[in-house]
């Protein structure tokens, strides 16, 4: 590890006198590269100086506890020693951590989608739900919202929804909310007080517009078709929405949302271009086709990552075995606990994975 440590330092000197020179500035493509390099090594340099700079302190007052006669002072430089090697163990899990290879969509801007599952017109409610809640958290995070595709039901849920959330590092927040969301509650439409329970199933992309991804025309069907959702009076006027279907794998994709064909037909090429990344990901590593498979699923009441009981005012994430009882403030997009936890919990992970 600290041979690595070392290189990254050194590579760190070396990016830092290279982003000063003039003629490095004045090529502003490679300036921005190297100042992204340069910052991306920021923490795990400071990190790095820190533990060193604790490790020599450290060792001078053992080297002190030698030859130190005084009582008091022993005490002292006991206490002292104690709380150093507290502290230089948990600088030394921080860089181990920081070590970890870094998932490269994390950066990018995420598209969510959103279908009710199993429960009718429940189901429909809660994901129009948890879409609000996927808003409310974008709002606090001060991320832009693009819609791209809705289909609503007749009571004011949805059946379907696709957005983009555009943001640094917003595929970093929600990646881990891919899978089966269960909701346990009693219906407005439940005379009898029974609580029921309905699914709904939340697919997570990376926005992937920048990845060289050959399409070729002949393997795409497109449709036009009016649009349906809120958008001003050219809704339901012209057939302004689009869906390209991908022959070859079956994948289908809408957008609907923005105001001309031209607009709607690039959205729904760069949503086709994301879920087509996906795809031939999920075919080239069998270990992620199966985690696939799992977080999202069918949308049935025993596939699920995530519950949320509303009698009972608690969400219940499976996967890692934390239960938060404030479901009314999760449900206004405070879920940054959860997300949180889940990050930690696939860190955790991964050095384990790395330790073995």
């Amino acid at each position: 590890m600290f041979d690595k440590l070392d290189g990254i330092v050194k590579r760190y000197q070396f990016l830092t006198e290279e982003i000063a020179k003039p003629e490095v500035i004045a090529d502003n493509n490679q300036w921005k590269k190297l100042v992204k390099e340069h910052s991306g090594l920021t923490e795990i340099v400071e990190t790095y100086e820190q533990y060193r700079h604790l490790d020599g302190e450290l060792r001078a007052n053992i080297d002190l506890q030698k030859t130190e006669s005084d009582k008091e002072m022993l005490d002292l430089l006991h206490e002292e020693i104690a709380e150093g090697k507290k502290q230089k163990e948990q600088l030394a899990e921080k860089l181990k951590v920081l070590l970890l290879p870094k998932d490269p969509n994390d950066d990018k801007n995420v598209i969510i989608e959103i279908r009710a599952g199993a429960g009718g017109d429940e189901a429909a409610l809660f994901a129009n739900e948890v879409r609000r809640m996927y808003y409310m958290y974008a709002e606090k995070n001060r991320w832009k919202i693009e819609e791209l595709d809705v289909n609503e039901s007749e009571l004011g849920g949805l059946k379907e929804c696709s957005f983009m959330v555009v943001g640094n590092g917003a595929y970093s927040k929600f990646k881990f909310e891919s899978g089966v969301h269960r909701v346990q509650r009693v219906p407005d439409t439940e005379s009898q007080g029974r609580i029921h329970t309905s699914t709904i199933t939340v697919a997570i992309l990376p926005e992937t517009k920048d990845v060289d991804i050959e399409i070729n025309d002949k393997d795409l069907k497109i449709d036009t078709y009016r649009s349906s959702g809120a958008g001003g009076q050219h809704v339901n006027k012209t057939e302004s929405a689009i869906r390209i279907t991908h022959l070859p794998t079956g994948i289908v994709v809408a957008c609907q949302t923005q105001r001309s064909q031209i607009q709607n037909r690039e959205q729904a090429m760069n949503m086709l271009k994301s879920k087509l990344y996906d795809f031939y990901q999920t075919q080239q590593d069998k270990e992620y086709a199966e985690a696939r498979k799992t977080q999202v699923g069918t949308g049935d009441r025993s596939e699920r990552i995530r519950t949320y009981n509303f009698p009972q005012g608690r969400v219940t994430d499976h996967r890692i075995g934390l239960t938060l009882y404030s479901i009314e403030n999760f449900m206004n997009g405070d879920i940054e606990q959860m997300v949180e936890a889940l990050r930690l919990a696939d860190q955790t992970a991964k050095l384990n994975t790395a330790n073995q």
